[in-house]
C-alpha cells in the first residue's frame, strides 16, 4: 500500500496581508528578546565597555521613569532627563545591543515603542508621514534597533521624524554597527546630507560597546549543509517544517513588501532552504537580510542544503557598504543554522 506523502508548506505559498489599524501596538521587542533584562545580559570580564553600557543605561532607565510621559502639545515640551535627548549604543554584530536595548525598554514605564529602523519606515510608508509622527509621539521612550541610512531618503525622513520626536519630549534610544556621524558613508553621496546626518547624530549621547560576537565564541563555524535528498527526507520526518528552494524564495521576497516579513515567517516552526547559493544580486541580498532578522526575533531554526551559510553573499558584497548588514546576518544565520542542526542530529 502507498504511503500517503505529506508535502511540506512553503514561504512561497504566503501572501501576507497588512492591517493599518494596530500597527503601531505590534511596536515591541520580538519573542527572542520579550524576557530580557540588564541583569541576564553577560558582559565579557574581558571587555570593560560591556558593563559600562549596562550602568549607563540603567542610569538612563532610572531617569526615565522618573520623567513624565511626553504630551501632545503643540505649545510646550516635556522636560527631558539630564543629558541629550536618547543614547546609541555602537559596536559590532553579536555585542548584545539588542538585548540591552530591549532590556531598556522593560525597565521603562509606558508608553514607549520598539521596532527596527526598517519597520519605522515602513510604518510612516503605510501611515503617511504626519500620521505616524502624532502615533509615535505620545510615547515616553521610541527604541530603534539596527539604525541604518541606505539612501537618501531615509536620510531626510529620519531626520525629520526623529527632531519631532525630541521636540515632543520623547527620549530615543537606538543600536547601530556604524557611528551616527558615519551614517550613510559608502551607500550614497552622505556628504551631501551632511546637515542632516549631523543633526541626528547631535540627538544622542554614544556608548560604545566592544567585544566578539557572543554567537561565534568558541563555537565552530556555519554547520555542513545537507545534501537535497537528505534535507527532502528531514522535512518528511518534521512534521509543520516548511521547506523552499531558494532561487524561488528569492523571487518572492520581492513580491512582498519588507513590513510583511515578519507576517510571512509568524508559526514557523522549522525552515528548510534546498539549493542554497552565494548571492550576488543587490537587491536580492538585502531583502534575505530583513527575512533573516525576522527569522532571528522568532527563533526559527533552520536548514538547508546548498552551499554553507556563512558563503552566503559574495566576497566583494562583503567589502562593499552594505557589509556589516550582510556580517550581522550571516551571523544570525548561523546561529539559527546551529539549532536546526540539532534538530537534525
Amino acid at each position: 500500500m502507498n504511503r500517503l506523502t505529506v508535502v511540506p508548506e512553503s514561504l512561497t505559498a504566503r501572501h501576507p496581508s497588512l492591517s493599518v489599524e494596530g500597527l503601531v501596538d505590534e511596536f515591541v521587542p520580538p519573542p527572542h528578546f520579550a524576557g530580557v533584562s540588564f541583569e541576564s545580559y553577560l558582559p565579557d570580564s574581558g571587555e570593560p565597555t560591556q558593563a559600562a553600557a549596562v550602568a549607563a543605561l540603567g542610569a538612563f532607565a532610572g531617569r526615565l521613569a522618573e520623567q513624565a510621559p511626553a504630551r501632545r502639545s503643540f505649545f510646550r515640551r516635556a522636560a527631558p532627563p539630564e543629558g541629550r535627548a536618547g543614547v546609541y549604543l555602537d559596536g559590532g554584530f553579536g555585542v548584545g545591543k539588542t538585548h540591552l536595548l530591549a532590556s531598556l525598554w522593560h525597565a521603562v514605564p509606558g508608553p514607549k515603542r520598539f521596532g527596527t529602523f526598517v519597520e519605522y519606515t515602513n510604518l510612516v510608508g503605510a501611515l503617511g508621514f504626519r500620521t505616524a509622527v502624532e502615533a509615535l509621539k505620545g510615547n515616553r521612550l521610541v527604541c530603534i534597533d539596527e539604525f541604518e541610512l541606505d539612501d537618501p531618503g531615509d536620510t531626510v525622513l529620519m531626520s525629520t521624524l526623529l527632531g519631532e520626536l525630541v521636540d515632543a519630549g520623547v527620549m530615543l534610544a537606538a543600536t547601530s554597527n556604524t557611528l551616527p556621524d558615519k551614517l550613510g558613508e559608502g551607500r550614497f553621496a552622505a556628504d551631501d546630507f551632511l546637515r542632516e546626518i549631523q543633526g541626528l547624530a547631535a540627538h544622542f549621547d554614544v556608548l560604545r560597546i566592544d567585544g566578539e560576537d557572543y554567537r561565534h565564541r568558541g563555537l565552530p563555524p556555519a554547520p555542513d549543509p545537507l545534501s537535497d535528498d537528505e534535507l527532502r527526507e528531514f522535512a518528511a520526518r518534521s512534521p509543520g517544517a516548511v521547506l523552499d528552494d531558494f532561487g524561488p524564495l528569492l523571487r518572492h521576497l520581492a513580491t512582498v513588501h519588507p513590513s510583511r516579513f515578519g507576517a510571512l515567517v509568524d508559526d514557523v516552526p522549522l525552515l528548510l532552504l534546498s539549493g542554497v547559493r552565494t548571492i550576488t544580486d543587490q537587491a536580492q541580498a538585502l531583502r534575505l537580510v530583513v527575512l533573516v532578522d525576522r527569522l532571528y526575533d522568532r527563533d526559527v531554526p533552520v536548514v538547508a542544503s546548498g552551499v554553507p551559510l556563512d558563503r552566503l553573499f559574495a566576497e566583494d558584497m562583503l567589502r562593499g557598504g552594505y557589509r556589516k548588514k550582510y556580517f550581522r546576518a550571516v551571523s544570525r544565520l548561523v546561529s539559527l543554522a546551529r539549532d536546526g542542526q540539532s534538530m537534525v542530529g
